[in-house]
Parts: C-alpha cells; sequence; structure tokens
C-alpha cells in the first residue's frame, strides 16, 4: 500500500498512447492496444458487470454505459458493446478509464478477489468449446458452400484446424478463417492466441494464420 504513490508518480511521468482499432467483421467489439502492460496475467474475460466484480478496472468499464463485455490480455484490452450503444463518445470514454486505470499504478485485476472473472482453461476445455462452436454455427454456415473446418487439437493455447470439401485450396479460405471463424472463436474462446490452418491447400497459401500482434496490421 505504501508503495502505490510512488508507483503511480513514476507512471504518470510516462506517456501513455492508446490505441483503437474497430473490428470490420464484428461492428460491436473494439481493440484498445496500450503502450503499457496492464495486467502481466491472464487473459481476463468478463462478460458483466457481476463478472468484474472485484476487478478495478472491469468495474471501472462496465460503469460505462453501453460496455457489454471486457476482455484484458496484457497491453490489449477488447472492448464487446450492447447492440443499441454508440461508439461514439463511448471509445473516448474508455480511452480515458484505460489512461486513468494505467497512470494510478494500480492493479487492473485482483486476482484472489475477482472469482467471477474467466481465468485461461485447460487446452482440453477451450478444445471443448471450439468442437461446439464448429458443430453449432461454424460447419452449417460454410456447408452450404460445401466447406468444413475440422478440429485437430489445441495445444499451447494455439488452435489447429484442417479446412475441407470447398474450404480446401479456396482463394477466400483465408478471408474466411480470419474475419469469420475468428472473430467467432474470440467469443468462446479468448484464450486462444493463435489459430493454425494446417490443410494442405492445393494453391500453396501459407498455412499459419497467427493474430496480429499489438501494432501489426491485420492480414488481408
Amino acid at each position: 500500500m505504501s508503495d502505490a504513490p510512488a508507483l503511480a508518480l513514476s507512471r504518470a511521468d510516462q506517456p501513455v498512447s492508446i490505441r483503437a482499432e474497430a473490428s470490420l467483421a464484428d461492428p460491436d467489439s473494439c481493440k484498445f492496444t496500450l503502450s503499457s502492460s496492464l495486467h502481466p496475467g491472464g487473459p481476463w474475460f468478463f462478460a458483466s458487470p457481476e463478472a468484474a466484480a472485484g476487478s478495478p478496472l472491469g468495474e471501472r468499464l462496465f460503469a460505462l454505459g453501453g460496455v457489454a463485455s471486457v476482455l484484458i490480455a496484457g497491453n490489449v484490452v477488447t472492448i464487446g458493446k450492447a447492440p443499441g450503444a454508440a461508439w461514439t463518445g463511448l471509445k473516448a470514454a474508455i480511452g480515458a478509464a484505460l489512461r486513468a486505470q494505467l497512470l494510478s499504478g494500480l492493479p487492473a485485476i485482483l486476482e484472489t478477489a475477482a472469482p467471477g472473472g474467466t481465468p485461461a482453461r485447460s487446452d482440453a476445455e477451450l478444445g471443448v468449446a471450439v468442437q461446439e462452436l464448429l458443430d453449432r454455427e461454424v460447419n452449417r454456415s460454410i456447408a452450404s458452400h460445401g466447406g468444413k473446418i475440422s478440429l485437430l487439437e489445441v495445444r499451447d493455447g494455439r488452435l489447429f484446424i484442417t479446412m475441407s470439401g470447398g474450404c480446401q485450396g479456396c482463394a477466400s479460405s483465408q478471408v474466411t478463417l480470419r474475419q469469420g471463424f475468428e472473430v467467432m472463436v474470440k467469443r468462446v474462446a479468448p484464450e486462444i492466441t493463435a489459430i493454425v490452418d494446417a490443410t494442405d491447400h492445393a494453391a500453396g497459401r501459407q498455412p499459419f494464420y497467427p493474430r496480429a500482434a499489438p501494432g501489426a496490421p491485420s492480414a488481408a
């Protein structure tokens, strides 16, 4: 407790930059990348104000009208807004809340006091969540194009999949993977750090599609 003021002052002397990147695939999602890490552990996902109880940053963000979900991972915070809310004004309020939290020098998440949060799950648990997503939504949708995505495994937070049928060798498979499937995976398993396409595409496309690192542009 006695070190908190000194920590706050030292951070206040450092410039803080925040970049907001709205998702083209999901208009209700926006990623905020900070120049410094907010929380070294994680990721932590909060789907409601109740789940964020005990997380100083989570509580601060949910206090803003329109915030529906919060994902905190290092120096990146992904906000999901309510469908009826507008980003106009909300982005600035979120940025101010993130800046205030960072400059305070206080923990963004008090893990021992936040039982409602969702800590990282095991690879097996993530695999179950992704398989349910594939069965329930993804493959039903792309079946109309003769395509299918199959789960190989989840290893060290990385999701390995193969694409078959109309998706194998398809020139638009990268778009399908990044703009469609990856967005859906983020919703059910935010702990997934990368999606690895192990398909032997006839077009010879690069098989590894990692999530864009903070500050890096998304693949076309």
